[in-house]
């Protein structure tokens, strides 16, 4: 059993940042790639950024240079810094995150989501 937990949303305003975090916890061996999500009203879920464990990131275009993903191996936790944030930003956040059990089997888990809200 691998478990997810997320922090950090809220309201901020628009030009406003936040700071997201995600700890995974559990019968853990390894953790391969962690990544953010998220899921406007009405829209399919949308990959936001990813790492992989060699610490190489990926980006949707719309946030390239305005958010950064970064992890902390030893606690198994991964952060979304977001800086200058729209309104169109607006959504529900789920981190993900993927890797080996102690008992060696293959677990790809979802955070609760946390909401992230940008209006004045």
């Amino acid at each position: 059993q691998v478990h997810l937990v997320e922090s950090g949303g809220g309201l901020v305003q628009p030009g406003g940042s936040l700071r997201l975090s995600c700890a995974a916890s559990g019968s853990i061996f390894s953790i391969n790639a962690m990544g953010w999500y998220r899921q406007a009203p009405g829209k399919q879920r949308e990959l936001v950024a990813a790492i992989t464990s060699g610490g190489d990131t990926n980006y949707a275009a719309s946030v390239k240079g305005r958010f950064t993903i970064s992890r902390d191996n030893a606690k198994n936790t991964v952060y979304l810094q977001m800086i200058s944030l729209k309104p169109e930003d607006t959504a529900v956040y789920y981190c993900n995150v993927a890797g080996l059990t102690i008992a060696a089997m293959y677990f790809d888990s979802w955070g609760q989501g946390t909401q992230v809200t940008v209006s004045s």
